[in-house]
C-alpha cells in the first residue's frame, strides 16, 4: 500500500508522540507499505523518516522549494518531489495513495487534514482516513466533527469517512478493513429544511424559473 502520513515539525512536544510516530513508522514498514510525507527532517516528520529508513523501508517527501532552501528537507531520504507552491504540495500527497494517517501536528497538519475530509465529502477521493489520537490530541476535534453532524451541517454518514485511532496497530486494521466510500459521496450534500438535496432543489427552481 502507499500511504500518505500528515505530521508536524515541531521538535518541542511530549516524548509520547515520538513513540507513537516510531512504533507507527514501525508497522508500516512490516506491512510493506510505502510511505509519502511532507519531506521534513525535524519533529514528528523526521522521526517518520528515521524509523522508516533504518527499517530499510520506503518513503518519498514532497516539499514546496522553498522550503528546501531553507534546509527544511530530510538529509537522507532520496526520493524527493519539490513542487512549487504549498497548494501543489498537497495535491501530489494525494495521487496514487492508498490511504491517509493523519500524526498530531500544529496548524499545517490540520489542514492538509480538513482538505482531505472535505475532498472525500465531495467524492474526489475514496481512500480512508486514519487520525491517530496520541494522548488524546484529536478529542477536540472529533468533538468538533460530531458536533458539525448534531447541527446539521454534515450527515451522520459522513462521520465513516475517517476513524480515530488511539494507538497505531489500531490504524494498520483500519486502513486494511475500512469500509468502502463511493465516489458519489457528493450526492450526501447540503439538505433543505424539508430535507431535500439542496443540489437537487436548486437544479428545479432553475427549471421551474
Amino acid at each position: 500500500m502507499n500511504i500518505c502520513v500528515y505530521c508536524a515539525s515541531s521538535a518541542r512536544i511530549h516524548p509520547e508522540y515520538f513513540e507513537a510516530t516510531r512504533q507507527m513508522a514501525t508497522l508500516l514498514v512490516q506491512q510493506n507499505c510505502k510511505v509519502v510525507y511532507g519531506g521534513g527532517g525535524s519533529g514528528l516528520m523526521g522521526q517518520l523518516a528515521d524509523t522508516v529508513l533504518e527499517l530499510g523501508g520506503h518513503i518519498k517527501g514532497i516539499m514546496p522549494q522553498f522550503m528546501n532552501e531553507v534546509e527544511w528537507a530530510h538529509r537522507d531520504v532520496t526520493d524527493f518531489v519539490f513542487t512549487q507552491s504549498m497548494h501543489e504540495r498537497k495535491a501530489k500527497f494525494l495521487e496514487g495513495i492508498d490511504g491517509l494517517i493523519a500524526l498530531p501536528g500544529g496548524t499545517g497538519t490540520l489542514e492538509e487534514l480538513l482538505e482531505a475530509i472535505t475532498l472525500k465529502r465531495l467524492g474526489q477521493i475514496s481512500k480512508p482516513i486514519a487520525i491517530l489520537n496520541t494522548r488524546g490530541y484529536y478529542d477536540p476535534l472529533k468533538t468538533m466533527l460530531e458536533r458539525c453532524v448534531s447541527e446539521d451541517f454534515m450527515e451522520p454518514k459522513h462521520l465513516d469517512m475517517w476513524q480515530f485511532c488511539d494507538h497505531p496497530q489500531e490504524v494498520m486494521d483500519y486502513l486494511q478493513n475500512a469500509k468502502p466510500w463511493t465516489g458519489g459521496a457528493i450526492q450526501f450534500g447540503p439538505q433543505t429544511a424539508d430535507g431535500r438535496a439542496a443540489f437537487g432543489a436548486h437544479s428545479s427552481r432553475q427549471q421551474s424559473d
